[in-house]
Formats: C-alpha cells, structure tokens, sequence
C-alpha cells in the first residue's frame, strides 16, 4: 500500500485546512487509519484515527472539537478537517494505515505510512 498525503500549507491562526490521504496498491476499506504528526524538534504525536467502517474515531485532547477525521472507502482515500487552528498545529502530518481494522494511538498499530505533508499556522 502506498499512501499520498496532500493538502498541506500556510494558514493564518483560527483558519481551516482540509487534508487528504489517497492509498493505492489495494483497498483500505478493511484498515483503520490515522493521522500523526510532528512538529520541529518534538515527537511524532498522535492526532487521529478512525475505524474501517468509520464508527469509532478518535481524537488526541489536542485536537478534540477542531479536527474531524473520516473516510471514503468507495475512493480508498481519508480526510483530516482541521478548522481553528493554532499555531501549536504546526507539524508535518503524516497518514497511516494500519494492520487491523480498529485502532487507536499506539505507533505499533500501523504498518503503511504517507510521506507527510507540512502545515504552518502563523499567529
């Protein structure tokens, strides 16, 4: 599985991005999928995931109430909508697949990763 992950850019604090994440090789359909990212010098962190049939997201408290997660299996491709955003949300965001169809924010969880896409948000 290859995974592409666009949409990144320069946005003003309190504006909105919308990212995406388009898999190809096969289907995600049974994968859950998530969303890190890391900011300079920090850790990868974790900020989404949800479920291969999209009933279970979750959020890190970072991110909870801005950011939604979903999923269009129909075109093997995620979304991460992130609107009020904060300075603190600058990072490169990377996508993920992982191995089973339910997942949460462990690293180990997911084998395929995109190559990220940067995202700034000036004050």
């Amino acid at each position: 599985v290859q995974l592409q992950a666009s949409g990144g850019g320069l946005v003003q604090a309190g504006g909105s991005l919308r990212l995406s994440c388009a898999a190809s090789g096969r289907t995600i359909s049974n994968n859950a999928m998530g969303w890190y990212r890391r900011g300079a010098g920090k850790e990868r962190e974790f900020v989404a995931a949800i479920s291969f049939d999209s009933r279970s997201p979750i959020y890190a408290d970072s991110v909870k109430g801005r950011f939604t997660i979903s999923r269009d299996n129909a075109k093997n491709s995620m979304f991460l909508q992130m609107n009020s955003l904060k300075p603190e949300d600058t990072a490169v965001y990377y996508c993920a697949a992982a191995r089973g169809s339910y997942s949460g924010d462990d690293v180990g969880d997911y084998r395929y990763w995109g190559q990220g896409t940067q995202v700034t948000v000036s004050s």
